[in-house]
């Protein structure tokens, strides 16, 4: 499967991005990709073993002559977001991704491609590989479910690692490098509410928005595009004036992608079908025009309930209305924009999955921020707000982030060699998104970082693509900063 990916250049990245591609690498499920890179590197001579958790070390002793120069961790996860459209059928448990090429970038057909992060992790594989150039010690570490949790990074056992460089391979634009990063939390909320039997002139309907891009929930939160979540409730809450009742809701299926479907089973009152319909069209046409050019397919559907309301209830008249008005006044999107990093956004929140099955509402929302007091008032705000109703609130998987060191030796090589490959100067960024650099430093606090990659668009979506030519070019400069370093000379 995916062996025209073997015709690209260069061969060694591409080689391994194939094995990524034909191996279902869900978060959680990494241990047939992990074995698959075990067996690989005893085949080529190399050292592995993996920490109490499970993440994966590869180690390329240094070419000879090279030995006292400092080591270098080449650092990328091994899971991908699994996004499906809802028309294509596919199990990211079993099923090989479906690649192609079209105008110079590489796509998955229906599905997320796993750029993010699998060419970072075939690059590294690359450079562990490379009989071309000479190295210091390489330590690859692949670490474990980055993509749902940062579990990997925040269950990284502390002295194992050897290196004095960290080098993470999970960015995402040509030209640019990062040197620092939002630390994050996910907010979790839970509660029981009330239920009812439906009224004898009641009938159920499906309401479903669909159509959205969806996108990455750091990277792409600043870009205005459309949330079902928030745009599905934002219909509820118009819908109250027919006295509507929830019988269950499924929006968004990760934290941390931009939901880009959402739907909910509602009664209501027969004799208000009509008017029901006239309102959804109008706010299909209201959205439409509210998100052109970039959400210009956004759709509200009405169709017939899967159940009837023999078989089913609904919340309360007043658990309704409560659940429905939280909803609606819970922050999303762009808190607050940094004023120390102009165009950078300091602190936000991605309502990312919202379900109501049986009377049980569940939310997880992912908030961000470049400062971790930021962060914890608005995870803070969502327990007084979901408080109001009764819910229970936790917080958990807190991550830091990345503090920026401008005047790093590693940043000045880094962008001495990009200017020598490339022609030109790198710009340096703090980015929104969180990349694992916060959690490992804050356990290898002697650690210089920096963070960059190919160019890759649409990530946590189908939509997710890789440019190329960008790939090249990543190589060329990733090679050739390990061997600068190898060379021992200044920085």
């Amino acid at each position: 499967m995916n062996d025209h990916l073997l015709t690209l250049s260069p061969e060694p990245v591409w080689r391994h991005f194939r094995t990524l591609c034909n191996t279902p690498r869900a978060s959680g499920r990494e241990a047939k990709l992990v074995d698959i890179l075990e067996r690989w590197a005893d085949d080529q001579g190399l050292a592995h073993d993996r920490d109490t958790y499970g993440n994966l070390r590869i180690r390329r002793a240094a070419t000879p002559g090279h030995e006292a120069v400092p080591g270098i961790i080449l650092q990328g996860h091994l899971d991908m977001v699994t996004q499906a459209n809802s028309d294509h059928p596919h199990d990211f448990l079993t099923d090989p991704l479906d690649t192609f090429v079209e105008d110079g970038w590489l796509h998955a057909r229906g599905t997320t491609l796993g750029a993010d992060n699998g060419l970072g992790v075939a690059a590294a594989l690359a450079i562990l590989e490379a009989d071309d150039i000479a190295t210091g010690p390489v330590e690859a570490l692949f670490t474990l479910e980055e993509e749902t949790s940062l579990q990997g990074a925040l269950s990284l056992d502390e002295g194992w690692l050897d290196g004095r460089y960290l080098l993470n391979l999970d960015s995402e634009d040509r030209g640019e490098v990062y040197i620092g990063c939002a630390g994050g939390a996910d907010v979790v909320i839970d509660a029981d509410l009330p239920m009812r039997g439906c009224d004898d002139d009641e009938v159920m309907r499906r309401i479903s928005l669909t159509g959205l891009v969806g996108g990455h929930s750091g990277a792409d939160i600043h870009k205005e595009l459309g949330n079902a979540n928030q745009l599905l409730v934002r219909a509820l809450r118009k819908l109250d004036e027919f006295d509507i009742r929830l019988v269950d809701y499924q929006g968004g299926t990760l934290r941390n992608a931009l939901p880009r479907e959402a739907f909910a089973t509602i009664v209501i009152n027969e004799s208000h079908l009509p008017a029901l319909e006239e309102t959804l069209d109008a706010l299909q046409t209201t959205y439409r025009a509210e998100l052109a050019g970039v959400d210009d397919d956004v759709t509200l559907t009405l169709s017939p309930a899967t159940l009837s309301c023999s078989d089913a209830e609904a919340l309360t008249d007043t658990a309704t209305d409560l659940l429905v008005a939280a909803l609606h006044a819970a922050p999303y999107g762009v808190e607050r924009m940094s004023a120390e990093v102009p165009g950078v956004v300091e602190t936000s929140n991605n309502l990312g999955v919202v379900s109501l099955e049986n009377g049980r509402f569940h939310l997880c929302a992912l908030v961000r921020s470049l400062r971790d007091s930021a962060a914890a008032n608005l995870a803070d705000r969502f327990t007084a707000l979901f408080g109001l109703i009764g819910a229970k609130t936790r917080v958990e998987n807190a991550y830091p982030g990345w503090t920026p060191i401008a005047g790093s030796a590693l940043l000045t090589r880094f962008r001495r060699l990009h200017q020598e490959q490339l022609g030109a100067d790198p710009a340096v960024k703090v980015i929104h998104a969180g990349l694992e650099c916060g959690i490992i430093g804050g356990k290898y606090p002697h650690l210089e970082m920096i963070s960059f990659g190919p160019v890759i668009r649409g990530a946590h979506s189908p939509t997710e693509r890789t440019e190329i030519a960008s790939v090249e070019e990543f190589w060329k400069v990733l090679k050739a900063l390990v061997a600068d370093i190898a060379s021992g000379k200044a920085a």
